[in-house]
């Protein structure tokens, strides 16, 4: 490897028949205040071993209340009921928004004192951890049945050397929203091609209005954008053997990528200081409707469906499209940006890992319908949603899930952790205009094949 894997999946959420998706990301997730209790390991007052022993469970997660009220909803639910239904245990809960999250995990595993529950990315964001000796394999629960509960696939983004150590929650693809009301208002229509989309951009900018929300400060909201344009450009083959370090970066087709990326900075495409502006910060012009587009994985789709907070009559007004082909590149509309979202992992050294587990379990079983019904989220495990009412933007990104002719992992999370920093950094370096697209790519090389 480089801590990716190519997966194919017969059926992807039941709908997605002969999707073939290419592991080659960013995160997931989304951002508040912490809240909750102090991470560490869990105490096990009594012993864990008997039905009856008392045991405190400590589980760190990044579903804050506010910006992500429905999956934090959804959350407090199940631990609720687990604990309803386990008069023993206590779940502790520790509650961090992305970045936030992503730090102090790297923290505590300096100190083997990571909560013993908590929210782990897929491929090369977990091989560290795992050769580390910190997330505890979980194949004991996929084969005690739990496994066939999963879309086809999904589990191998989380599998070391044939073992298992994280259990996927959600799957994800990247649209890019609009505001169908200032798209009609500057008598626009949805780009089928990449030119179309340039032209867009263009009139709205000349219009004075924000072509595209971005808080970039986070890094890798911006690699998503210039995940699709290499995508769009160079092909799903080529771009994914780059990152896999099985051809160089530099080839015309990358470079005009990273080209493209400076073309739309130059532009005005995107909010002004998105380099400073974490993502709730950027993302926030496209919620104020100061901003007319906005490019993110489908868990943003609690917000746009779910989320009581957010009013309906903006709601209405958000749509979705698929980022365009690009003339004369190798890529198609219907090759995806995402894949498996977050998991749950268990410390290794969790002194009542066992009861860690069952928790776990019991938490993906429930998250399934649940975070479809209640979050408007896209599980990873199965679920029959042809008796459940769903909103239409929902059910419309599910079918063009179907349609996916490939899905690349997000860069950050399928590099290992030294080339994924590099990644990030010279993203952006590149969206700020302090590299040229030579010296992104030569970055990109070196890092990939140190």
């Amino acid at each position: 490897m480089r801590g990716y894997q190519f997966l194919k999946a017969k059926k992807v959420f039941m709908l997605l028949l002969g999707l073939t998706m290419v592991l080659a990301g960013c995160s997931s997730g989304s951002s508040g205040n912490s809240t909750g209790t102090a991470g560490g390991n869990a105490q096990a007052e009594g012993g864990a071993s008997g039905a009856n022993d008392k045991v405190t469970i400590n589980f760190m997660h990044l579903w804050p209340e506010g910006v992500s009220a429905a999956q934090s909803k959804v959350v407090s639910d199940i631990v609720k009921q687990y604990e309803d239904d386990h008069p023993n245990v206590t779940i502790k809960m520790e509650v961090l928004d992305n970045e936030q999250y992503k730090n102090k995990l790297k923290v505590l595993s300096t100190s083997n004192s990571l909560p013993d529950v908590g929210v782990t990315w897929a491929a090369g964001f977990l091989q560290p951890y795992v050769e580390g000796g910190l997330f505890a394999s979980l194949d004991d629960e996929l084969g005690s049945g739990l496994g066939d509960q999963f879309v086809a696939g999904t589990t191998d983004a989380f599998a070391i050397e044939g073992s298992t150590y994280g259990l996927p929650l959600e799957f994800n693809i990247a649209p890019i929203y609009y505001n169908k009301e200032i798209f009609a208002n500057h008598n626009l229509e949805v780009p089928a091609t990449y030119d179309e989309f340039v032209d867009v951009v263009q009139t709205l900018a000349d219009s004075g209005v924000t072509p595209i929300a971005l808080g970039n400060k986070d890094r890798w909201t911006g690699s998503l954008w210039y995940m699709y344009l290499a995508d769009r450009i160079a092909g799903q083959e080529v771009f994914s053997n780059a990152l896999a370090g099985k051809d160089t970066y530099m080839q015309d087709s990358l470079l005009q990528a990273a080209g493209e990326v400076q073309h739309l900075v130059n532009m005005n495409a995107f909010n002004k200081g998105f380099n400073g502006l974490s993502n709730d910060e950027g993302k926030a012009d496209f919620y104020n409707e100061t901003a007319a587009m906005y490019l993110m994985g489908t868990w943003e789709l609690a917000n746009f469906t779910a989320n009581e907070e957010i009013p309906k009559a903006f709601k209405d007004k958000v749509g979705f499209f698929k980022f365009p082909a690009v003339s004369g590149g190798k890529g198609d509309s219907n090759s995806w940006v995402g894949g498996p979202g977050v998991g749950l992992f268990v410390a290794e050294n969790s002194p009542v890992k066992e009861a860690a587990k069952a928790f776990v379990a019991y938490f993906v079983e429930k998250w399934g319908e649940k975070s479809v019904t209640e979050a408007g989220v896209i599980p990873a495990t199965k679920v029959d949603t042809d008796s459940l009412e769903l909103p239409d933007l929902y059910v419309d990104l599910f079918n063009e899930m179907n349609q996916a002719t490939s899905i690349t992992l997000y860069a950050d999370v399928q590099l290992e952790a030294e080339a994924a920093e590099v990644h990030l950094n010279q993203i952006q370096a590149l969206f700020g205009n302090a590299a040229t697209p030579e010296q992104f790519s030569e970055a990109h090389d070196q890092a990939i094949n140190k």
